[in-house]
Order: structure tokens, then C-alpha cells, then sequence
């Protein structure tokens, strides 16, 4: 849906960007982290209806902030999409385990992490895609 906040959170600058120029073609209102604590500050004065985050962060990883948003009232009703290169058998169980909401396999398929972006920030009702992507 337009105008939709999405943070997102990824180490790589390509990935950041490409994810960013993707979702702001689609009229969302995008802002981007490089790391767990970025996501944090950016967090304080930004309150996205979705989080695309990395699993693979320096510092505080993907998971231990997910855990970390997911515990945090203020935070908790904020959908959480990890984008992994790591879909290792396993993988699917720690990323749902540590409170994420579905995942995105990296290569990214882009007309998947559309359809999958759009299903998480419709309006409650209106359906949607949702769970695991390409």
C-alpha cells in the first residue's frame, strides 16, 4: 500500500539500495540501517509498519534484534521479514523461533518481495501474502 513505512536493514550498501529503489518506485516511504543499533536509533523517530532486516548484521545480529523488537511493546506489532543468503536446513525454524514473521531467500526475487511486502502491510482485513518467500 502507498506511503507504507518499511525500515530496512542490511550491512550490504547493493542490497540496501536495490531493496530501497525497489520499495520507493512503489510509493512506500523507505528508510534504511546499516546495523542493529542504525535500526535502533532510526526506530526512536520512525515507526514502520514493516522491518526487512538481514540476518547477517556486525555487531548485534539479525536474530538477537529481532528477539529484541519482538519483546519491546512499543515494537512487537511490527511485522519482521528477514532477508537471508543462508537457507540452510534449520534455518526457517531459528529465524520464526526468534520472532520474525517470514523470510526472503537472497538472490531476491523482486516480484516476490513485492507481493510479500504488500501482503504484510495491507490493512488488517484485506488479505494478503504472507509467511515465507522466494
Amino acid at each position: 500500500m502507498a506511503g507504507e513505512p518499511i525500515l530496512v536493514v542490511d550491512d550490504h550498501p547493493q542490497n540496501l539500495k536495490l531493496v530501497e529503489v525497489i520499495l520507493a518506485a512503489e510509493g512506500y516511504d523507505v528508510r534504511t540501517a546499516v546495523d542493529a543499533e542504525h535500526a535502533l536509533e532510526v526506530l526512536d523517530s520512525f515507526a514502520p509498519r514493516l522491518i526487512l532486516m538481514d540476518l547477517q548484521l556486525p555487531g548485534m545480529d539479525g536474530f538477537e534484534l529481532a528477539r529484541r523488537l519482538k519483546e519491546a511493546p512499543e515494537t512487537r506489532n511490527i511485522a519482521i521479514i528477514a532477508l537471508t543468503a543462508y537457507a540452510m536446513k534449520g534455518d526457517e525454524e531459528r529465524v520464526f523461533a526468534a520472532g520474525f514473521d517470514g523470510y526472503i531467500s537472497k538472490p531476491m526475487d523482486i516480484p516476490a518481495l513485492r507481493a510479500i511486502v504488500a501482503g504484510h502491510v495491507r490493512p488488517a482485513g484485506s488479505g494478503g501474502v504472507g509467511g515465507a518467500g522466494a
